[in-house]
């Protein structure tokens, strides 16, 4: 496949995981054969989608017209024929941008994004984006070919933060698209006025029989509040500054911060829906390991 320049694109480190396929652990829609679970018995055998010939295939499956005119062994897509679909779901609400370097929030999500983006396809199955802020700010319908994943990676490079508290609406677009079912995976640090309805968008994708996944995103000075005798917190949504000693509210902050996470797994659990917590102070590549190697397993 052709690849992107992306700076999130680590292609040696990545090689190490390539074995390991990221698999759907429901049963699931897609457009073509694969090694996934599907909920179609049979299909109409219509045309859905091209993808490039890996070099494993029948040859009665290539399209000679196309390989005709254009020199490039592409092999035809139909209905009936089973594979799975993955929308990766970036949250870029402003407190997302938390952070410096390697564990920036936001910046974490764009290496563990991209590397399933290129994990996904290297698997021949599809791959899609959506950017969640007060709107759904990007929408890319999941395919296969080599551009159209050099495409979402470039997208991904390029997201920006957005200074918004909510985030249920664009979830809420994005599932009256209508799409086929698929596996929905969704990276955020779920501090949002709209919990509660982001969830209940989330419960409608389940009985919709998509699977979604949760990767609670959680960078180190949320988890503790640093040492010092004074710090000045900035709110990244536009709730202004706040000057005060960690010591003095450490306590309260604490209690405060572990109710919210309890509150995202549960809500996650009971909306049928996988959740694991996910801090950016652990390299992506182990995270990505220990989530392929669960999926796998």
């Amino acid at each position: 496949m052709s690849q992107s320049n992306s700076p999130f694109l680590d292609l040696a480190s990545l090689a190490a995981l390539a074995r390991l396929r990221f698999v759907a652990r429901r049963h699931i829609e897609g457009p073509y054969s694969g090694r996934h679970r599907s909920r179609q018995k049979g299909g109409s055998g219509e045309f859905v989608d091209f993808r490039e010939y890996s070099g494993s295939e029948d040859l009665r499956r290539l399209d000679w017209k196309t390989y005709s005119r254009t020199g490039k062994a592409f092999v035809r897509l139909h209905q009936e024929e089973t594979n799975m679909l993955c929308t990766l779901a970036i949250d870029a609400s402003g407190s997302m941008d938390l952070g410096e370097g390697e564990t920036n929030k936001l910046r974490y999500a764009k290496f563990l994004t991209t590397a399933l983006s290129y994990l996904i396809s290297l698997g021949q199955d599809q791959v899609g984006l959506a950017v969640l802020g007060e709107k759904l700010l990007e929408d890319m319908p999941p395919r296969s070919t080599s551009q159209h994943v050099v495409t979402l990676q470039r997208l991904i490079e390029k997201l920006e933060t957005k200074p918004t508290t909510r985030m249920s609406d664009s979830l809420e677009q994005l599932f009256q698209l209508g799409r086929q079912r698929g596996v929905l995976l969704i990276l955020s640090d779920f501090l949002m006025e709209d919990l509660q309805e982001t969830f209940s968008v989330l419960r409608q994708f389940r009985h919709r029989g998509w699977e979604v996944i949760t990767l609670h995103l959680i960078h180190p000075d949320e988890e503790r509040l640093p040492e010092a005798l004074a710090c000045r917190f900035e709110g990244l949504e536009g709730e202004g500054n706040v000057d005060c000693s960690p010591d003095a509210i450490r306590v309260a902050y604490q209690r405060i911060f572990e109710e919210h996470l309890s509150t995202v797994r549960q809500m996650a659990l009971a909306s049928n829906c996988d959740y694991r917590r996910v801090s950016t102070a652990v390299p992506y590549l182990e995270e990505l390991g220990e989530l392929l190697v669960e999926r796998n397993g």
